[in-house]
Formats: C-alpha cells, structure tokens, sequence
C-alpha cells in the first residue's frame, strides 16, 4: 500500500534516501516531535536511534494506517491530528526538538505555532520551500527579508542546511525545496512589550516599501515624528533595531 499524495495537504513525499538520511543527521535532540511524517521516510533513520524518545503528529488518515503497518514499534507514540491545534505543551516532559518536511501551504503557520511554545522548542530541524528558507535565514537590507526572519531571529540562529531539487520527492513540487536548522539563541525576553513588538514588525512589513514615518503614523507619538529612525524602510532594521523602535513607542 502507497499513500496518495493529497494537494489540499500540500503532500510531496521525499523518496530520495540520502538526503533522507542528511536530515536527520543534522537533529541533535534527543526527544523529537517529528511533524508530518507521511510514508516514514525520516521515521525510518530516526526509530533506530537508541537515545532517542520519538513522537509523529500526522493528519492524513492513510498515513497514519501506513505507518501503524509499517512502523509497528510507533504505535505507542503516533499522534493522530493536526499539528495547528494541538497542545503541544502534553507531548512531552521538558524540551523537544522538533523535525520534519513541512507541507508548503501551511509552513508560515507551523513556524508561528513554533514560536509559540519556542520555551521548549530549542531546535528545529525542517524541509522547506528554498525561497521561505532564503528568506528566515536572510540578513537586515534585502527584499526577501521580512516578518518571518524577524520573529524567528528574534529567538532562533538559522542555519541554511543545504538545497534539495524537486527531483527527490514524489510528486515533483513545481519548487526547489531546503533544509533548514533553528537553534534557540540566548535570548531570554525582548526586553520591550513583546504584543507591540509583534504590532510593529507586522504594521511594518505590511506597507514595506513606505519609510516607517508612513507605516507607522497611528502608533508614533507627535514629539517624534522627526526622529532619523522613522526615515528609513523596514528591511533595514535588525531584531535588535525592532526592540529598541519598539521601546521608543511604547514610552
């Protein structure tokens, strides 16, 4: 038995064996919440590793039939549901790195979800579309970099692993697809409101070609309308630059 590949769950299963293998090499974890895993071509590589406690969260009912058949040792620790409304403060005890190939469609989401519980989330070790990839790894003063790259930079270093052809997955995406790994970074707290934080990134990026005089008028108080800052464009300010605009708002 084959699992269909279904388009409305942005379904392309990885066939290729090696880059199957590179993926999980990179995952230094040792209890994984593996994310979508489909026919079990990470499952495979990561069962057999005996220092690790492993979880999958997978939505499509003929996968989890395929994996409960193929993967009999899974079947105390095969989650059926979706990975967006689950609780995953239950899964387990403490930290857990998390894995998998992410469904295009749905990889923005699945980083936010991410950052919601980044506490305990301390890596993260994921296939995606090469431009999302490009664009949560890019630097402060080009286009691609935008709200994504700096909600996860904000907590995660981000590594660009390596890029993966459309060749390797069945069926071929119309994308090139890479691997990506989020490492937690030292960074306790923002040190400002991290709600306006989010407000001001998000109010931002939303109009990314207007200077942040513009973007942002309704939050900037009249007193500093004049400040130099207000005069650049969002991509050219850092996480860092985020806090510290952040602060002068919310005084």
């Amino acid at each position: 038995m084959e699992v269909r590949a279904k388009k409305a769950l942005g379904q392309h299963f990885l066939t290729d064996q090696s880059i199957a293998k590179n993926i999980v090499a990179a995952l230094e974890g040792h209890k994984v919440l593996e994310v979508g895993p489909g026919m079990g071509v990470l499952t495979q590589y990561l069962l057999p590793r005996p220092e690790m406690a492993l979880k999958v969260i997978e939505i499509d009912d003929e996968s989890v039939v395929y994996l409960k058949k193929h993967f009999p040792k899974l079947r105390e620790s095969l989650i059926e549901g979706d990975f967006l409304k689950m609780d995953l403060d239950g899964i387990f005890d403490g930290e857990y790195s998390v894995i998998g190939n992410f469904p295009y469609n749905i990889s923005s989401q699945i980083f936010f979800k991410i950052l919601e519980h980044r506490d305990r989330i301390p890596e993260v070790v994921c296939m995606i579309q090469k431009e999302v990839a490009e664009r949560i790894a890019e630097k402060p003063g080009t286009k691609t970099y935008g709200i994504l790259s700096v909600f996860l930079q904000a907590w995660y270093d981000i590594e660009y692993l390596f890029t993966v052809g459309s060749g390797a997955f069945n069926p071929p995406p119309k994308v090139q697809s890479a691997v990506i790994r989020l490492t937690r970074n030292s960074r306790m707290s923002l040190g400002c409101d991290e709600k306006l934080f989010r407000t001001v990134v998000k109010t931002s990026f939303g109009q990314r070609r207007k200077t942040l005089r513009n973007s942002l008028k309704p939050l900037i108080p009249q007193e500093l309308l004049s400040d130099p800052v207000f005069d650049l464009r969002p991509e050219r300010l850092g996480v860092d630059d985020f806090v510290a605009l952040t602060l002068k708002l919310q005084r």
